[in-house]
């Protein structure tokens, strides 16, 4: 097996074989921010791709493995994709949300943590390169969490693939394959499509954000068969919850100081808490402009 570069949770390998080439994943499970549901997952995965989804063809799954067939395609970059990728994502997700796929329990979220001081004063202690920046922010990082735990989420709660960003998509012959399913479960809708829409619509930053993308997204999920929620907060707080747990568990590693032996490196992870603390309050700080591409 080949180690695959990158990874902000789990690692990659390829496997080439006499009966073809697969990808390997070795899951994280030793500090995971939610327990996986592996199965639960792969028979999700395996209803998504019996009614035509597209994405890697789902192979095996163990407690710390799981394995899917090789596909060739571009990446996608972190900018703002073309309007018609970005429709028939849109279809996709209204299929994907129209399987009927039993799931036990609820939605699966995590709770929002408020020891930002003490993390501070921690990466203070330990010499940490992004100490100061964390410091000046611990009451924008308690204001986020207020946010977060406050936002009322108007359903309906779907069963869906929960993380679909650039990074876990591929373009091939200009078309979507969606990657990367682990964190799938149940999601508020409007949670669900406000990240996925703002994700494609934008690079890196806020400031170039594509409205046409966004809405492209969202006319595609209409003309897949779904009904969009009504417009409002709940849109980005999914997405800001997420960032803000992601944000908190990297910057755990980089406390640890040590390179863990599943999961992201440590360099990988600095660079991931240096964009939540700086990316983050400035999210926040759009949500009226966010909110607005929803009208």
């Amino acid at each position: 097996m080949v180690r695959v570069p990158g990874g902000f949770a789990n690692r990659m390998y390829r496997l080439d074989t006499a009966r073809g080439s697969f990808a390997v994943k070795e899951l994280n499970l030793l500090d995971r921010r939610r327990p996986y549901r592996a199965e639960d997952v792969f028979r999700f995965e395996r209803a998504a791709f019996a009614a035509g989804i597209p994405m890697p063809e789902p192979i095996s799954v163990d407690r710390g493995t799981v394995v899917h067939r090789w596909v060739e395609g571009a990446r996608v970059p972190e900018a703002a994709v073309p309007a018609a990728y970005a429709y028939e994502i849109g279809e996709i997700l209204a299929r994907l949300h129209a399987l009927d796929v039993v799931w036990g329990g609820g939605p699966d979220e995590e709770p929002v943590a408020r020891d930002w001081a003490e993390l501070a004063e921690r990466a203070r202690a330990t010499g940490q390169p992004w100490a100061g920046e964390l410091t000046s922010q611990v009451g924008t990082f308690l204001a986020i969490a207020d946010f977060v735990a406050a936002c009322e989420r108007p359903g309906p709660v779907v069963l869906t693939h929960r993380d679909v960003q650039p990074w876990n998509l591929l373009a091939r012959d200009g078309r979507p394959v969606l990657l990367d399913w682990e964190l799938s479960g149940l999601l508020d809708l409007s949670g669900e499509l406000g990240s996925t829409a703002l994700s494609l619509a934008k690079g890196p930053g806020f400031d170039d954000i594509e409205p046409v993308v966004f809405r492209s997204l969202l006319n595609g999920y209409v003309a897949g068969g779904g009904v969009l929620p009504p417009p409002g907060p709940s849109w980005f707080a999914y997405m800001i919850g997420g960032w803000l747990g992601h944000t908190r568990w990297n910057l755990l590693r980089c406390l640890a100081g040590t390179e863990a032996g599943s999961g992201p490196e440590l360099a990988l992870s600095h660079e991931a808490v240096r964009n939540g603390v700086r990316g983050l309050p400035d999210m926040v700080g759009r949500l009226p402009q966010l909110e607005a591409l929803l009208r």
